[in-house]
């Protein structure tokens, strides 16, 4: 796949008017980034999208990715959760682990790994159910349930703010000037004040939102622990 990539960059060049590629596909674990080459705080952002649960060590994962993220930064990742921890017999069953269900992280394991990683707690974007119709798995999966969810986690300074806050959007993205919707905890439209708790202030004042707000003291520890499932 690696190889089929790389033969299509100056076809993609062309297309989108690059003189010179911008971007480079490398082969490697994420458990291991740094084997490929991915150096320590080099990356404004790292974006998944339903792998990690084939991951046989999802801490080396976020651990990886923190790593190489640089101060402020981002992992935006897609992905398949729990509502509990999966037994042996689920985790070993060919067919689920072929349909991502099989090496699914209990949501509450992901807030107790990032914290332990050094990522900000998870901030959940959207998430739906999955519907498993076949009767065979489900006597297999008993009352376990699977959700698609996506959430971010971001590289905050421990200094970065002490308490809630106050943010108040500047309308500066691009294609979201009107109103940002940031997770499903916040929604900042412009101009407006938001109450956010510390957590949400330290991302937004650490981060690359950090020009697009006005963060200020004051305001109510808006949001709690939500999870997926």
């Amino acid at each position: 796949q690696v190889e089929v990539a790389k033969k299509h960059i100056a076809y993609h060049m062309d297309k989108f008017g690059y003189r010179k590629p911008n971007v480079e596909f490398l082969h490697g674990y994420m458990e291991k980034l740094g084997d490929a080459g991915l150096a320590d705080e080099s990356y404004d952002i790292v974006i998944s999208n339903c792998v990690i649960n084939l991951a046989p060590d999802k801490r080396a994962v976020l651990r990886e990715a923190f790593r190489v993220l640089k101060p402020g930064g981002e992992m935006y990742f897609s992905d398949v959760y729990s509502s509990q921890r999966l037994s042996e017999t689920i985790r070993k069953h060919r067919v689920l682990w072929g349909e991502c269900l099989g090496g699914a992280l209990y949501w509450r394991d992901l807030y107790s790994i990032a914290e332990e990683v050094g990522f900000s707690p998870p901030c959940l974007v959207t998430a739906s159910p999955i519907t498993i119709s076949n009767k065979e798995l489900e006597g297999i999966i008993g009352d376990c349930r699977f959700v698609s969810a996506t959430f971010r986690l971001f590289k905050v300074l421990g200094s970065s703010w002490a308490g809630p806050g106050q943010a108040i959007y500047n309308g500066g993205i691009v294609g979201h000037e009107r109103e940002l919707v940031f997770d499903a905890n916040f929604t900042f439209k412009e101009g407006e004040v938001v109450d956010v708790d510390a957590e949400m202030a330290a991302i937004l004042q650490s981060s690359r939102f950090a020009d697009e707000f006005l963060i200020r003291a004051g305001g109510a520890n808006a949001a709690a622990l939500q999870g997926c499932c």
